[in-house]
């Protein structure tokens, strides 16, 4: 029965692929098709865990793990959903093929249909098992379909292509999600601060996700926050705040003179995380304390931290926890956009 249904797929494809001979095709886009899901979503991985990889040959093998994926595993993690959506549409007005701007609009449906009431939007949709359902700033999870959306609505970066009754969709999205955005920034003693990684999709108060990932500040999704909202058209006095106060804190709690790297020991030749002494050079942690905006680091054991020597060694050595995150945010792109917009 399994090689019955792989062969049938293999020739759906061809028909589908022979419909569109005459059109130009591009192998990538073609096999974004495929790895689509049901509800318009993609997957980062497939239902056995390999992760999507569109320079792999589809294989019988290959297909019948991707057909075996199921709905629940479309997600905006690691890029997965935003990135297919942005190359399928330059992929369109490269080729004018329909199928890849069809499979697109298929996906900006799924966005869409992603966000919560709040404005957020999850990791994963429609999986809300453990830290999936929650409003994820995560490795830029929100603000890659926001951008999206953004581009929708000024018609740029090739998305001037899509049906234009997306417009009006995409500018009440926008409207949640900054909304989302300028509610969930934390707060300290009434003094705005930064944003944390994710949020509870009810009480949209920062929550934890992985065991080494604590409910903190985060840099690294604060630093493209910031950018986000300084792509927005005539900001609002409340989008100027959220800027202004963010900046500061990025400027009051950078880490002077070091750099984070991964120096090898003389004597073993072995590589360790570190912080090391470099005059030219500021950083900043991934996670700061809510309260005391001092680092901290989390482990597999769900433990928390102050300093990255009293990590595990595989947690010390695999994952990015120092960065300079907040750099040309302070120096170049915050001066620029403020000389536009004002105090």
């Amino acid at each position: 029965m399994m090689k019955i249904k792989i062969l049938l797929t293999l020739i759906c494809i061809s028909s589908m692929l022979s419909c569109y001979a005459q059109q130009s095709t591009d192998s990538t886009a073609d096999k974004m098709l495929v790895y689509q899901l049901g509800n318009g979503g993609w997957p980062k991985q497939l239902e056995d865990k390999s992760v999507v990889n569109y320079g792999a040959t589809l294989t019988p093998e290959l297909l019948a793990r991707i057909k075996a994926t199921k709905d629940l595993h479309a997600t905006f993690d690691n890029k997965a959903t935003s990135r297919e959506v942005v190359y399928l549409v330059k992929a369109y007005k490269k080729t004018q093929n329909k199928a890849y701007l069809t499979a697109a609009e298929k996906g900006l449906d799924y966005i869409l249909s992603a966000q919560y009431a709040n404005g957020g939007w999850p990791q994963y949709y429609p999986d809300k098992s453990s830290y999936r359902s929650e409003i994820t700033y995560n490795d830029d999870a929100m603000i890659n379909v926001l951008k999206i959306l953004q581009d929708i609505a000024t018609q740029k970066n090739d998305f001037e292509v899509v049906n234009p009754a997306y417009i009006k969709k995409a500018e009440k999205a926008i409207a949640k999600g900054v909304d989302c955005i300028i509610k969930t920034q934390v707060k300290q003693n009434g003094t705005l601060t930064i944003w944390a990684a994710q949020y509870d999709k009810d009480s949209m108060l920062p929550a934890k996700a992985r065991a080494f990932e604590p409910a903190s500040l985060s840099t690294s999704e604060s630093a493209g926050i910031v950018r986000f909202l300084m792509r927005l058209k005539n900001p609002s006095p409340e989008v100027k705040s959220a800027v202004a106060a963010a900046v500061k804190w990025f400027d009051t709690y950078k880490i002077v003179g070091y750099r984070f790297d991964r120096p090898s020991d003389p004597k073993t030749n072995i590589k360790t995380a570190a912080l090391v002494a470099d005059n030219t050079a500021n950083t900043w942690a991934r996670f700061y304390d809510m309260e005391k905006n001092t680092p901290i680091f989390g482990d597999r054991d769900n433990t928390i931290k102050t300093k990255l020597e009293e990590l595990s060694p595989e947690r010390r050595n695999g994952y990015a926890w120092y960065g300079n995150w907040g750099q040309k945010l302070i120096e170049k792109e915050y001066p620029k956009w403020l000389s536009t917009n004002g105090k």
